[in-house]
């Protein structure tokens, strides 16, 4: 079994599912007292935040290089970023480290793919709706064609993201307002929806849409235990 390195805490709410999901993908595989080997650099993401909202890029680019190294320093074998907006820094941590970066655009795209979607529709933080880094993987990679939702509905989709999911905190109403949201997505062709922040799946679920969701987190989860078990 490799061991994997997390680069986590963006926020912990979703990097607790992460440990949780791939130990059970590993006891599932192996037997009920097996367990994953993991590494973990878990950040506070209020520093995270700040950077984000001050748009200090290359700050948050060597802050996750630094992680990177700090778990191959520490016997990790393979990469895992335990957040989707935080892979605007991939390119950057696969030039500074030697080791492999599971990204996780890529085992959604091909679960997308396999069920047969290629017209999608994109939940995210605002950096990861409105940015290339993202959504071109998706397009230029997979070939898949990615809708975003209109400017009203991102300001909505991101504030509940940092303004309630990163706090643990699960509101009806802002699960009413994701439904309408992906509902205006599936009138517009979608015929999928990408949870596209690792927090949305704490708030939103298959009964709260009318086409297939595709959670990343457990995606992401489910491609790093096939990883570390080869």
């Amino acid at each position: 079994m490799k061991t994997l390195g997390l680069i986590g805490g963006m926020s912990w709410e979703s990097s607790a599912e992460y440990y949780r999901l791939i130990n059970q993908g590993v006891r599932d595989r192996l037997g009920p007292k097996a367990s994953a080997r993991l590494v973990l650099w878990s950040f506070d993401f209020a520093e995270i935040a700040a950077l984000q909202a001050a748009g200090q890029w290359r700050a948050l680019d060597a802050l996750m290089v630094d992680a990177a190294r700090r778990l191959e320093a520490a016997g990790a074998e393979a990469l895992v970023i335990c957040t989707n907006t935080m892979h605007k820094s991939a390119p950057e941590i696969e030039a500074a480290c030697a080791l492999p970066l599971l990204h996780i655009a890529d085992p959604t795209a091909e679960a997308l793919k396999a069920g047969g979607h290629t017209r999608v529709a994109l939940l995210g933080t605002a950096f990861t709706m409105e940015q290339a880094f993202y959504r071109a993987r998706l397009e230029e990679q997979h070939g898949l064609e990615v809708l975003i939702p209109e400017a009203e509905d991102r300001a909505l989709v991101h504030r509940v993201i940092y303004e309630e999911l990163v706090a643990g905190r699960i509101e009806e109403a802002s699960r009413e307002a994701y439904r309408a949201v992906i509902a205006r997505l599936i009138a517009r062709g979608a015929t999928a929806v990408i949870l596209g922040c690792t927090e949305i799946m704490l708030l939103i679920g298959p009964e709260d849409s009318g086409v297939p969701l595709f959670d990343t987190t457990r995606l992401h989860a489910e491609a790093a235990v096939a990883l570390a078990l080869g």
